[in-house]
């Protein structure tokens, strides 16, 4: 008997496998995360904003805000299962694993941009910060992850069928369920040591890279502090939560510079120097900073905005270089996050939403290195 798309038989499998894949992508997401410059915790918290909306956003997330996010990727994960072996199930489930490896590259590819793209920013969600937060390439990988434990689904039917299954199909199981477990170990393996100082090495020379993370760290060292005034004292409540994020998240890409330049150069990331505040666009001078500061409430939020748009554009600027000019690809990548990041914060303290935010989020994400244009952020604070 059939049963939307698919034997009922196979919806019990379908629903296994949503827990082992939505269970294996969490961990793999949250080892691998500080390897290409993302702080897990800040991604959650992002997750997390989708069904509890903006008021999750914090500058020091609470451990609730973290579990609501993994509970609800895991859940997004889990549905996704469902769909591919249950509703789709007449054409998919009995497939055989080298078919549904096959598959799972252009489902990862499918399943990431709806959520991107539709699912979160438009109907049902209807919530802008996702897309323009986070660059559409994080999703893909989670989902990847996810995707790569789909070809243990006819083992998993077969045992839910209480059939004995092939020689074949048990032996490629043990294979693919021990180097899924490998791969974890060998995730935990990297996060420990990089917790202690030893990341992967620096690859490339450290002409630009070492300059750039000192220069960045400190770039958003001020973001941080700004950041926190806003979320002190904004009237808007959503401004209040979007600035909130933005301490958050400056404060995680702090910390993994930090991490990455213990493993990699001697000693502590040094702060910067005279010449490298120089050289930094978009810094506030002191003065601006205590006229911001000194704003009567009325004026505060447009004050704030227009010192945040301003310092957040000098951080585009100085991740678009290092897009063209890092030698490490790790760099580069998690420039690429800063860079589409904080436009997007840029769009969202002007309330972008819905189809504008979508085609915002494109736009940032497809940007060439070295492109990056300039912004209009509205008239300066007082004092600028």
């Amino acid at each position: 008997m059939r049963f939307l798309g698919a034997a009922k038989s196979d919806w019990g499998a379908a629903a296994l496998l949503g827990l082992l894949t939505s269970s294996f992508s969490t961990l793999a997401a949250q080892l691998f995360a500080t390897r290409i410059g993302r702080d897990a915790v800040i991604d959650w918290m992002v997750v997390a904003a989708i069904p509890l909306r903006d008021g999750v956003l914090q500058p020091e997330p609470g451990w609730g805000t973290i579990l609501g996010g993994i509970l609800f990727h895991q859940w997004a994960d889990f549905s996704w299962a469902l769909v591919f072996f249950g509703l789709f199930g007449r054409w998919t489930a009995r497939l055989g694993p080298g078919a549904i490896l096959l598959l799972c590259l252009p489902w990862a590819v499918f399943t990431s941009a709806l959520e991107w793209l539709v699912l979160v920013p438009l109907f049902p969600f209807w919530q802008p910060v996702f897309p323009l937060n986070q660059a559409w390439w994080i999703g893909l990988l989670v989902h990847l992850s996810s995707a790569s434990l789909y070809p243990l689904f006819p083992w998993l039917r077969d045992r839910v069928a209480g059939r004995r299954s092939s020689p074949g199909r048990r032996r490629f199981a043990r294979l693919w369920g021990g180097a899924a477990v490998v791969g974890l170990a060998g995730l935990g393996l990297l996060a420990f040591l990089g917790s202690q100082g030893r990341e992967l090495p620096h690859w490339g020379g450290a002409e630009f890279d070492a300059p750039y993370m000192r220069r960045m760290a400190a770039h958003h060292a001020q973001g941080v502090e700004l950041a926190l005034l806003g979320a002190e004292r904004a009237q808007d409540r959503r401004l209040r939560a979007l600035a909130g994020l933005m301490a958050a998240e400056q404060r995680g890409e702090i910390a993994i510079f930090a991490q990455w330049w213990r493993s990699w150069f001697p000693g502590e990331l040094p702060p910067a120097s005279a010449e490298d505040h120089a050289m930094m666009p978009g810094m506030l001078p002191p003065a601006t900073m205590a006229a911001v500061r000194a704003t009567p409430v009325e004026g505060f939020d447009a004050a704030f905005m227009a010192a945040m748009s301003h310092h957040h554009q000098g951080a585009v600027a100085m991740a678009d270089e290092a897009l063209l000019r890092a030698a490490d690809p790790r760099l580069r990548l998690m420039a690429h996050a800063i860079r589409h990041g904080q436009r997007g914060e840029i769009a969202l303290m002007r309330n972008t939403q819905g189809l504008d935010a979508v085609r915002t989020a494109i736009a940032d994400l497809l940007l060439p290195a070295g492109e990056a244009p300039p912004d209009q952020p509205g008239p300066p604070p007082p004092g600028f």
